[in-house]
């Protein structure tokens, strides 16, 4: 209230009057290397335990130096292969700032504006709504503000069999629940859109080519790939895991080179380490230039507002997203970030410009916050917040959420252990269905059980065990996808639709297919 009360140069004054000793202390680069050099091994073996997860590789850079770079766990349950600094994970979102670097660069080259329309590019290019579609800037795809909900459109499209163009060509059926620009809302789509314009104003060269050529091989990143296929025939992998709707189980790889500038790199801890002394030396590495400090400067320029409260959890007030990476104040310091989320793997990069720190944390069990936990506890460490465990105040948060998604699951199968038997004929259900954007599904009786096959992804299908009403139990192949209530309904004694449900981190709002 008083700062609305005060004109701003009161409020400078004021600020000028605060004690140093109220000021956030000065960060502890010798506590930090401490922290790492004593008690990083334990923590993380700790952390693996007390989440389950099979193996981590972590990279940590401070002053021009790799203090750490280092794996810990194991590649595959059940086989001594041990995670090490070159052992490759999905790092899924971590993508998203070198799409946004190639564009800041494709910008700075006056090869394109960030500030030019989209359909100058991609003439088809179309939302939902026409103004819309009129307003949207090549910024614009890169800041998710396009009104759509986080992940709108990604059961649609992650690691299904829709090509690049065919997804750009679906954004114009993403019926966005917020304003244009208004509302923060998570859109790969977009970050895909973006990515298509680069083979438009340099000639033909694809994403993947140019931030290999311009990014990938000047940095010396050699174990850096573009794209997910072929993924699991590579040497030193981790294999995904989770253990989200029951026991600790192994999952198909993804596939999403279809969604490649959003999602679809591979790395390792070794390589990424690279990627932060570029991004703590501005744009520099071992003292070459490799991205001029403009290029890199804009990447971190806010494009959306997140948020502006203060956290419960962390000292932080302000969140922002910029060209790919998310920006934050951390104990009076200002921290760059990303998270990264595939099936069976969620990763983290970090950069600190001012402190000269960087940290990137690779895992192979999506079902986890200890990726960010670790990351929290080496940022206070060198950033001069007190100890507190990160890791027992994330999982104690975790916990009944954990709890409720496996007592949810018991309930389902709870019901149906009763073996209720449906008004319909289970041949009744069977049939085609057909959503607006995803496209058509086969729902085919199977014995005692109903199974679905799904058009857009062909390794993909869920098993429907009867419960009560018109509701079945949904268990899909790839438990990635979840565990839920399907739920039919009918017309004049004739089934009409299926409301299938996935896992939020997929997306968030169920699908209605139509039957016929």
């Amino acid at each position: 209230m008083l700062s609305r009360l005060l004109s701003p140069l009161a409020g400078l004054l004021l600020l000028a009057t605060v004690p140093a000793a109220a000021q956030a202390p000065a960060p502890s680069t010798a506590a930090g290397n401490r922290f790492v050099a004593d008690s990083l091994d334990a923590y993380v073996q700790r952390g693996l335990r007390q989440w389950n997860i099979p193996g981590l590789a972590v990279v940590v850079v401070k002053d021009g130096q790799v203090v750490a770079s280092k794996g810990y766990g194991v590649r595959a349950v059940g086989k001594p292969e041990p995670v090490d600094a070159n052992t490759l994970f999905l790092i899924a979102s971590n993508t998203k700032l070198f799409t946004g670097t190639a564009l800041a660069k494709l910008d700075e080259e006056k090869k394109l504006s960030l500030n030019d329309k989209v359909t100058k590019y991609l003439p088809d290019f179309q939302l939902y709504d026409p103004t819309s579609t009129q307003l949207t800037t090549v910024r614009d795809l890169l800041g998710h503000h396009l009104g759509t909900k986080t992940f709108q459109g990604d059961f649609t499209f992650w690691s299904s069999n829709l090509s690049r163009a065919d997804i750009v060509r679906s954004m114009r059926l993403l019926q966005p629940p917020f304003q244009f620009r208004q509302e923060y809302g998570y859109c790969n789509a977009g970050f895909l859109a973006a990515g298509q314009i680069i083979p438009v104003v340099t000639g033909g060269t694809q994403w993947e080519d140019y931030v290999q050529q311009t990014m990938l091989r000047p940095l010396g990143m050699s174990s850096t790939s573009m794209s997910t296929a072929g993924f699991g025939q590579r040497p030193n992998i981790a294999l995904p895991y989770s253990n989200a709707y029951g026991p600790l189980a192994q999952l198909p790889f993804d596939h999403v080179d279809n969604l490649g500038p959003a999602a679809s790199m591979v790395s390792n801890v070794n390589d990424l380490g690279k990627w932060l002394q570029c991004q703590i030396d501005s744009g520099k590495y071992q003292g070459r230039r490799v991205l001029s400090w403009p290029v890199v400067r804009r990447t971190r320029d806010v494009v959306t507002a997140v948020s502006a409260r203060k956290s419960a959890l962390l000292p932080e007030h302000f969140r922002t997203y910029g060209l790919g990476v998310f920006a934050a104040d951390y104990n009076g310091r200002q921290v760059y970030w990303h998270t990264g989320g595939a099936t069976g793997y969620v990763s983290n990069t970090c950069f600190v410009p001012e402190e000269r720190l960087g940290i990137a944390i690779l895992t192979n069990q999506d079902n986890q916050s200890f990726f960010e936990a670790l990351r929290y506890q080496l940022l206070d460490a060198y950033l001069g917040m007190p100890y507190l465990d990160r890791s027992q105040q994330l999982l104690a948060r975790s916990r009944p959420g954990r709890e409720g998604t496996l007592k949810d699951v018991a309930a389902l199968a709870a019901r149906v252990a009763k073996k209720n038997k449906p008004a319909q004929q289970l041949d009744a259900y069977a049939g085609q269905y057909t959503h607006p954007l995803y496209g058509p599904i086969q729902v085919e009786r199977k014995g005692k059980q109903l199974l679905v096959r799904f058009g857009r992804h062909p390794e993909l299908t869920a098993t429907l065990d009867y419960m009560d009403g018109q509701e079945f139990r949904t268990v899909y192949s790839n438990l990635t996808y979840g565990i839920y209530p399907a739920i039919f309904t009918l017309e004049n004694g004739q089934v009409k639709t299926l409301e299938l449900r996935v896992n939020d981190g997929i997306e968030q709002d169920p699908y209605v297919f139509s039957k016929g």
